[in-house]
């Protein structure tokens, strides 16, 4: 019986002829990365009841762990990837007044 692929296996398989071998030395340079990234940390800070009530209840509504969503937001941060509503809302105003 063959095994059901799901929508990205079935991408990667009709894909596969795309990938290009690489060599040893930037294999490891890869592997040395995603180790790297993979290596946690433990942190403690202090913060007000009240903020860690509404991460929690915030989480709550994203489906995450809240040490999880802290975690995502502060790693968005740091990546400079973290994007203020304010300026997303003067954004869209500014592309459809055009």
């Amino acid at each position: 019986m063959k095994a059901k692929l799901d929508k990205y296996e079935q991408k990667l398989e009709n894909e596969a002829e795309l990938f290009r071998p690489v060599s040893k030395k930037k294999r490891l340079q890869i592997e040395r990365i995603l180790e790297s990234a993979r290596k946690t940390k433990n942190v403690n800070i202090r913060i007000s009841e009240a903020d860690l009530a509404k991460l929690k209840q915030r989480s709550f509504e994203e489906g995450l762990p809240y040490q999880t969503l802290i975690a995502s937001v502060l790693h968005r941060f740091v990546n400079d990837r973290l994007v203020d509503e304010t300026t997303i809302r003067k954004y869209n105003f500014l592309v459809q007044s055009k």
